[in-house]
């Protein structure tokens, strides 16, 4: 983290994802990932929320930059997976799932 506010806007945001208020953890999560750009961790919980909160093309832009950031993160790669088959896009989504496949992790 940056410094104790963006701390704070990232444990904000976690709580808010607890409650499943989506939508809010996203709003701050944004924030943290404008002024902290590398921190995969929270771009992850931006995707999941942005997931969870059926906004599902900036959950697939949020996942694409976790895996560019970090090709091996398996959470991501099936979220990925996941997000895709939401929207329909089975062909990007049956790619993903052989790479997901190919890395072990399991998509059951």
């Amino acid at each position: 983290m940056t410094d104790d506010l963006t701390a704070m806007r990232y444990a904000m945001a976690q709580r808010r994802f607890e409650d499943r208020d989506y939508r809010g953890a996203g709003e701050q999560l944004s924030v943290v990932v404008e002024q902290d750009p590398s921190n995969v961790s929270a771009r992850l919980l931006l995707a999941r929320s942005h997931f969870h909160a059926a906004l599902l093309e900036p959950a697939r832009r949020q996942l694409e930059i976790v895996l560019e950031q970090d090709p091996a993160e398996p959470y991501a790669r099936m979220m990925l997976v996941r997000t895709l088959e939401r929207m329909g896009r089975r062909s990007e989504a049956a790619t993903q799932r052989r790479l997901a496949e190919a890395m072990g992790v399991e998509l059951a």
